[in-house]
């Protein structure tokens, strides 16, 4: 994340609240934090508390909230200065390749009298088996190269083993 800069402490300015009933409340805006779900900002809203000698004094009370949908702006306020958080935009190669898939395999070993394939899948793969050990790419390298060991080709298992099994020089049919 990165955050905007700041001379000193944060001064919070006004900003209007949108109450769960419907009613709006100026409070004092403290921050933002930009999340994957959205903007949350912190905001200290006007409260009286009760002391221990028993009297009552003016508080504030700090709560996250949703914007756009929790606070408005007040006119004429500039929200330059409130210390800002803002996610990190994606790298190129995550935005051209979207988000990582898990890594990990993950063996489907044959069953039945006359026994199959054991086949090796993605360890997300859907046609996986549930509960089974995960396995390093070293470890699943390994088992792929066993006679009677295919790799799925519904997850990819087989497009991404095949070339560190077969040499990367297979794939340009070199």
């Amino acid at each position: 994340m990165t955050t905007t800069p700041s001379d000193g402490p944060p001064a919070p300015v006004p900003v209007l609240v949108v109450l769960p009933d419907g009613q709006e409340l100026t409070a004092r805006l403290w921050a933002r934090r930009e999340t994957p779900r959205g903007w949350l900002y912190e905001v200290g809203l006007p409260a009286y508390r009760n002391t221990e000698d028993g009297d009552v004094q003016a508080a504030e009370y700090r709560v996250w909230v949703r914007a756009p949908e929790h606070v408005r702006p007040v006119d004429g306020v500039s929200y330059d200065a409130v210390p800002t958080e803002r996610l990190r935009p994606p790298s190129a190669v995550r935005e051209v390749l979207g988000p990582r898939r898990l890594s990990g395999w993950v063996l489907q070993k044959a069953r039945g009298r006359r026994p199959g394939p054991a086949v090796l899948h993605a360890v997300d793969c859907t046609e996986a088996p549930q509960n089974a050990p995960q396995l390093s790419l070293e470890r699943a390298l390994d088992v792929a190269e066993r006679p009677g060991t295919r790799l799925c080709s519904l997850c990819g298992a087989a497009q991404e083993l095949d070339p560190m099994l077969r040499g990367f020089d297979q794939i340009e049919g070199g």
